[in-house]
C-alpha cells in the first residue's frame, strides 16, 4: 500500500509539473541539491561568524588598531557566504521569519551608541532613534523604564530589536556589529568608510567615546547572537531539519519556493530596494553595508546566490564544490533555448555586478556612485539594475515553462511606482 501511495504521489506531482512521472523524481533531486546548498552556505556563514567572534574577542581583550582591522576583515569575510543565502528568503517562511534577526537594514544606529550631532534626535516615526543604549544603563522606551545595566543577549534580542514595533530599531545582526566596528560613515558621497577609533574599545583613560566596557559588551553579545542564529538556521537545512523537510515535502511547492526566492531577490529586493531606490534618492544611507562601504560585495554575492541556485552549484569557503541536479537541468529538458537564455541573463547580471565591485575596489566606492549627476556611477548601478530586471523576466518564463502557478515575485515602488517614492 505504501508503494502504491508513493507512486500516486509522484504521479500527482508530475501532473502538477506538466511533465512525465519521471520528472517528479528529477524535481526531488533538484530540491535535494537546493537544500544541500542551503545547508552548506548557512554552515559557512556560521563558520565565518565564529571567526568573527574570535577576532572581536581579541579586539575587546587587547584593543589595538591591528585588532580592529582584523575584526573588520573578519566581518567582511563573513558577509561572503551569508549574502549567497539571501536567495533562500521569500519562498521559505522559516527563513523569512528569522532573517530580520541577522540582516535587517537600514538601522537607526543612534539606538545603539553615540552618533554625530548631525544625526538629529528622536523622530515622530522613532522615539528610540537616539536612545544610545551603550551610554545609558537605564532609559525610557514606550513609557516604560528599561534596565540596561547589563548588556545581555536577552536585552538585545527581546527588548531592543524592533523596539516599539519600529523596523529601524535594529539591535542585532550583521549591521549592528558593522556599526560598532566602523562607526558612522560621515563622508557623504566622498571617499572613505566609517572611521571609529580603536580606542573606543580601550580601557581606563585611553577610552574614547565613553562607556568602552559597555561597547565591548554590546559587541560581544551581538556577535554571540549572530553565531547562535546562524548555527540554528544551518541545522534547519540539515538532514531532518524543518526547512529541508518543508521543501522536500512537495515537489511543486519546493520548485515554487526556489523560483519565488530567485525572482523576489532579483527584482524587488536587489534591483529595487537595494539599488534603484538609493540611486533615485541619491542617498548614501541607502547603501546596504553603509558603515563599511562593503555594499559592492553584498550586491555581487547576492547575485551569485541566485546563480548558484539555478545552476545547482555552490563553492564553499574552503573551496569545496557542492553540486547536483539543478533547476537548469529541468528547464533544459523542457526548453533548451530558455535554459540558455536564463544562463546568459545570469552571466550578464554577474558581469554588471562585477563591474561595480571592480570599480569600488579601485576606489570608486558605492556611495560615490549614488551622487546626483555622477554619470559613471549611475551607469554602473543601472547596468546592475537592468540586468537583474532582465533576468527576472527570464525567471518568469521559467515559471511558465514549468507550469508553476504559485510563484509571487515581490516588487518595489522604485521599479513599479517611482512617483510613490517621493510622496
Amino acid at each position: 500500500m505504501r508503494d502504491l501511495m508513493n507512486r500516486l504521489t509522484l504521479a500527482a506531482s508530475a501532473l502538477a509539473l506538466g511533465a512525465l512521472p519521471a520528472t517528479a523524481q528529477e524535481a526531488r533531486d533538484v530540491l535535494d541539491t537546493y537544500a544541500n546548498i542551503a545547508e552548506a552556505a548557512y554552515g559557512d556563514s556560521h563558520h565565518t561568524a565564529l571567526a568573527l567572534k574570535a577576532a572581536i574577542h581579541e579586539l575587546v581583550t587587547d584593543p589595538s588598531q591591528d585588532k580592529l582591522e582584523a575584526a573588520r576583515a573578519a566581518w567582511i569575510s563573513a558577509r561572503v557566504p551569508y549574502q549567497q543565502t539571501e536567495v533562500f528568503r521569500f519562498g521559505n517562511p522559516i527563513v523569512d521569519d528569522w532573517e530580520g534577526r541577522v540582516n535587517s537594514w537600514p538601522l537607526d544606529e543612534g539606538l545603539i551608541d553615540y552618533v554625530d550631532a548631525s544625526y538629529g534626535g528622536p523622530t515622530d516615526e522613532n522615539e528610540a532613534a537616539v536612545v544610545n543604549v551603550i551610554g545609558h544603563p537605564s532609559f525610557s522606551l514606550s513609557g516604560q523604564t528599561v534596565d540596561a545595566s547589563e548588556i545581555s543577549t536577552d536585552l538585545l534580542a527581546d527588548v531592543l530589536h524592533e523596539a516599539a514595533g519600529v523596523e529601524a530599531n535594529v539591535a542585532t545582526g550583521y549591521h549592528a556589529i558593522e556599526f560598532l566596528l566602523w562607526g558612522q560613515d560621515l563622508n557623504g558621497h566622498g571617499p572613505g568608510a566609517g572611521n571609529r577609533p580603536w580606542t573606543d574599545f580601550a580601557v581606563g583613560d585611553s577610552c574614547t567615546g565613553g562607556n568602552c566596557d559597555r561597547r565591548a559588551a554590546y559587541l560581544l553579545a551581538a556577535t554571540g547572537l549572530l553565531v547562535d542564529d546562524l548555527e540554528w538556521m544551518a541545522a534547519q537545512w540539515a538532514e531532518g531539519g524543518a526547512a529541508r523537510e518543508a521543501v522536500l515535502a512537495d515537489e511543486t511547492a519546493g520548485l515554487t519556493a526556489i523560483l519565488t526566492g530567485m525572482g523576489s531577490l532579483s527584482y524587488g529586493e536587489q534591483a529595487g530596494e537595494r539599488m534603484r531606490l538609493g540611486l533615485m534618492l541619491n542617498d548614501p544611507e541607502e547603501e546596504h553595508d553603509c558603515f563599511s562601504d562593503n555594499t559592492h560585495n553584498s550586491h555581487y554575492y547576492d547575485g551569485m546566490g541566485v546563480r548558484n541556485v539555478y545552476l545547482g552549484e555552490y563553492v564553499r569557503t574552503d573551496g569545496t564544490l557542492v553540486s547536483g541536479p539543478s533547476l537548469s537541468d529541468l528547464v533544459s529538458a523542457k526548453d533548451p533555448a530558455l535554459d540558455a537564455e536564463m544562463q546568459a541573463k545570469l552571466d550578464t547580471t554577474m558581469a554588471a555586478l562585477g563591474a561595480i565591485r571592480t570599480a569600488a575596489e579601485q576606489g570608486f566606492a558605492y556611495d560615490m556612485m549614488l551622487e546626483r549627476g555622477n554619470a559613471q556611477g549611475e551607469d554602473l548601478v543601472m547596468a546592475g539594475v537592468d540586468g537583474l530586471i532582465d533576468q527576472t523576466r527570464s525567471i518568469e518564463r521559467v515559471v511558465a515553462a514549468l507550469g508553476l502557478n504559485g510563484v509571487s515575485i515581490e516588487g518595489s515602488d522604485s521599479l513599479d511606482a517611482p512617483d510613490a517614492v517621493f510622496q
